[in-house]
């Protein structure tokens, strides 16, 4: 049996801080490896995070940088080779070179099982190594496998194969049903995301144990490996799972997620950030813009440092005129307006009355 190395990237993020947790309370039997790709633009809060999290997981979290043996931050490193061009949402350099550069490098040619904080309520797959030597597991969802592996398993060319190793099973009053199903051809009028609903409505143990006999006959890592302790995993984790998990135990939601009250005239609202990742992070919605002005004046400004030949991180407007007094008004109104559309949502996070921010971004940096 080949030895398998089990990793869990720590982004700074709710959802990564909270699977290192979950694996360490309901697999503490796996070695795993935890780390954090540092780009020295992070929020303190993130390290605060960090910092907890290695308290409770009785363990050093590794961190990675890019370019290493540069005395500068990776990020501004590479901002200088690149002539000052900054990541946007169309050319995410940072995302390449700051976070999935040293972790590929950080698991070199390793056999390697990654674990992903995607939750059960999300419609996203994360990000999936082209690496054949690395494949991502997902526990907070029904279907632990990722897309790649799904594909192979309910693809109409290994039909036989799968209803072989069903069969193999002996699931008794399922297996009439279940082997119908996989009888069944993908086609325009029957997809896979059906297929794969109604086989793990069947049996969540069932269809795991199937998958990781299948994934014998291919080469992912876990072809090599006898046995894996999460075929019998059956959880199926929503955001409110993920808070709870933190608060309960010990480590704490992030700060940067908690409520802050401000006033508009007679209006009162309160804002926060719905994301970990760099404070200058361009996925960043104009209002947490505004609470980074007023919460962390002095990283504002570092960000308004890197605005210059016409590079903003803003698509439309510099950071200069997104703090006019009376744009910020402007969009702290708009915001209110949009908290008043959503009267219904008690939530203290932002990221759960803007709840569009979560499908935006790399999953790299904000799981």
């Amino acid at each position: 049996m080949s030895k398998v190395r089990h990793v869990l990237g720590i982004s700074g993020g709710k959802d990564s801080a909270a699977l290192a947790i979950y694996m360490k309370m309901h697999y503490p039997n796996l070695d795993i490896e935890y780390y954090t790709a540092d780009t020295g633009k992070e929020l303190e809060e993130t390290y605060e995070l960090i910092k907890n999290l290695e308290v409770f997981l009785g363990k050093k979290i590794i961190q990675l940088r890019g370019y290493e043996l540069s005395p500068e931050d990776a990020f501004d490193h590479k901002l200088k080779m690149l002539g000052g061009f900054l990541p946007s949402a169309q050319n995410r350099w940072c995302t390449k070179y700051l976070k999935l550069d040293p972790f590929e490098k950080f698991v070199g040619d390793d056999l390697v099982v990654s674990y992903v904080g995607i939750r059960g309520d999300e419609d996203r797959e994360g990000y999936i190594s082209k690496k054949t030597n690395i494949q991502s597991i997902f526990p907070f969802r029904k279907n632990i496998w990722s897309e790649d592996v799904i594909s192979k398993f309910l693809s109409n060319s290994n039909i036989e194969i799968v209803k072989d190793i069903f069969s193999s099973l002996a699931i008794n009053e399922k297996s009439e049903r279940i082997l119908e199903i996989i009888n069944l051809k993908l086609s325009p009028n029957f997809s896979q995301r059906q297929k794969l609903n109604q086989l793990l409505d069947l049996g969540i143990k069932e269809f795991n144990y199937a998958v990781f006999k299948f994934l014998k006959t291919t080469n992912y890592p876990l072809a090599t490996q006898d046995e894996f302790e999460l075929v019998n995993n059956e959880e199926d984790l929503v955001r409110d799972d993920i808070f709870k998990l933190l608060e309960e135990s010990g480590v704490g939601v992030p700060a940067y997620y908690k409520a802050v009250e401000f006033e508009l005239g007679e209006k009162k609202a309160t804002y926060s950030r719905s994301r970990s990742g760099c404070y200058f992070c361009f996925y960043q919605q104009k209002i947490e813009w505004i609470w980074l002005y007023e919460q962390h004046p002095e990283k504002f400004a570092q960000a308004m440092e890197y605005e210059k030949d016409g590079y903003n991180w803003v698509q439309d407007e510099s950071l200069s005129e997104l703090i006019r007094p009376e744009r910020i008004a402007q969009i702290k109104e708009n915001y209110i307006k949009k908290l008043e559309r959503k009267s219904n949502s008690t939530s203290p996070y932002l990221l759960d009355i803007l709840s569009e921010a979560e499908s935006e971004g790399c999953a790299s940096c904000f799981i």
